[in-house]
């Protein structure tokens, strides 16, 4: 029975999200938007596959704001800050170094630019059957070092 839950587990972390198709992505990292709903000008700081859509962290320079797409309007300009480019790319496959039980194989489900590093959205835990009020987000940002490639 055992097998069984972690082949279930395993197959649960590496079916983009989880056995549906998602979407490309509307803009780059690093590129300049419009924001329709504040007619201001960011740019796209991550991004992250959430409520099966992306919701995009728009840096508007005092705050950082959170759109999908049908808020914002690509401007194909890229900012030009000092940062390398991400370690890891959307739906590449990685280990989770830090992760002490069950299957460590993970996909990326967001990036995010955080002051000047990048962090990596994956998913801690598959979710339970049982609602529990202790565990209120499966996901986590985590960075580079805490992740490993999967050559596939």
């Amino acid at each position: 029975m055992i097998d069984h839950i972690n082949t279930l587990q395993t197959s649960w972390y590496l079916s983009p999200p989880w056995g549906q198709i998602i979407s490309p992505v509307a803009v780059n990292l690093l590129e300049r938007v419009f924001l329709r709903t504040t007619r201001t000008f960011g740019y796209c700081c991550g991004m992250q596959w959430k409520h099966e859509c992306w919701i995009y962290s728009i840096d508007c320079g005092k705050e950082i704001l959170h759109a999908t797409q049908n808020q914002i309007i690509a401007t194909g300009e890229l900012e030009s800050i000092t940062v390398q480019k991400p370690a890891f790319v959307l739906g590449e496959r990685v280990i989770l170094c830090s992760h002490d039980k069950g299957t460590k194989q993970r996909l990326i489900l967001g990036i995010a630019l955080v002051h000047n590093s990048w962090f990596y959205l994956v998913e801690l835990m598959s979710p339970t059957l049982i609602k529990t009020p202790t565990i209120s987000n499966r996901f986590s940002l985590v960075g580079e070092k805490s992740l490993v490639r999967v050559n596939v």
